[in-house]
C-alpha cells in the first residue's frame, strides 16, 4: 500500500513504513541527477510487493552529495541537515507506526544514517535501514547504475552520451576524493565503466538486492549503525 495514497482509517495498528532516501546529484553525463532516488524507490516498491503489509512511502530526494558539488545540478542538504530530517521523520512516524525502515540509494547519505537511526533506536523507536548496495558493483554511473536505469526507467537513459570514467578503487581514490571531490578525480563525474551495460543485467540486480532486502526485512536483525543484516 501507498501511504500518501492510503486513508487514515486504512493504515491498521503499528504498521511498517518504507522509506526510500535518494539524491540530487550528478551521474556523469548519460544518467538524471534523481538515479539514486529511483533505484531506492524501485527497491523499496519491490519488497511492498512481496510483502504487501507493509506501507510505501514517498521517497526522500534530496541527500547529503557535498563530493558531488563540482557538477551543475547537484542539490545537497548535507550530513547535518540529513541527519535532522531523519530523526524528525523517524519521531513523527514512530507515533502510529510499529517499525520505520530507511532504503537508502545514495553512499553519501550513510554518515547522517549511521548517526540517526541509533539514537532513535536509544529513544525507543524500532527504525533500521538497508543500502542498495550490488555485491561487486563499480562506484557511481558505471556500468551496475547504468544497467539498474536500463531496467527501471530506460527513457532517462542517455546511452550515446555514456563513457567511461575514472575505473581506479575507491581506496585508492579516497584522498583526492575527500580533499576534492568527485571532480578532482573524474572530469566526466563516472567512477566506472558503462559500457556494457544493459537492462536485463539490470534486472538481475535489481532482483538480487530485492531478495536480500526481503530476506533482511524478514530477519530483522540490526548491527549496532541501525543498518538490517542481510
Amino acid at each position: 500500500m501507498s501511504l500518501a495514497g492510503a486513508r487514515s482509517p486504512e493504515l491498521g495498528d503499528r504498521p511498517t513504513v518504507v522509506v526510500p532516501l535518494g539524491s540530487v546529484e550528478q551521474h556523469g553525463p548519460h544518467l538524471p541527477l534523481g538515479t539514486d532516488t529511483t533505484v531506492a524507490a524501485a527497491a523499496a516498491a519491490g519488497l511492498v510487493d512481496r510483502r504487501p503489509d507493509l506501507l510505501l512511502g514517498p521517497p526522500l530526494a534530496y541527500g547529503a552529495s557535498g563530493e558531488h558539488e563540482g557538477f551543475p545540478g547537484t542539490v545537497s542538504i548535507g550530513t547535518q541537515a540529513l541527519t535532522t530530517v531523519l530523526v524528525e521523520l523517524g519521531r513523527s512516524a514512530g507515533r502510529w507506526a510499529g517499525r520505520l525502515l530507511v532504503v537508502n540509494g545514495h553512499g553519501g547519505n550513510l554518515e547522517a544514517l549511521r548517526a540517526a537511526v541509533p539514537l532513535l533506536r536509544h529513544e525507543g523507536r524500532d527504525v533500521a535501514w538497508f543500502p542498495c548496495g550490488v555485491p561487486g558493483g563499480d562506484a557511481h554511473a558505471g556500468r551496475t547504475e547504468t544497467s539498474l536505469l536500463l531496467h527501471v526507467e530506460p527513457a532517462a537513459v542517455r546511452t550515446d552520451l555514456a563513457e567511461p570514467g575514472e575505473t581506479a578503487p575507491i581506496a585508492e581514490l579516497l584522498p583526492r576524493l575527500r580533499s576534492g571531490g568527485v571532480a578532482a578525480v573524474s572530469p566526466n563525474g563516472v567512477l566506472g565503466d558503462p559500457t556494457g551495460a544493459s537492462a536485463g543485467e539490470g534486472e538481475q540486480f535489481l532482483a538480487g538486492l530485492v531478495d536480500r532486502l526481503v530476506a533482511a526485512v524478514d530477519g530483522w536483525d540490526l548491527g549496532p549503525d541501525g543498518r538490517l543484516r542481510g
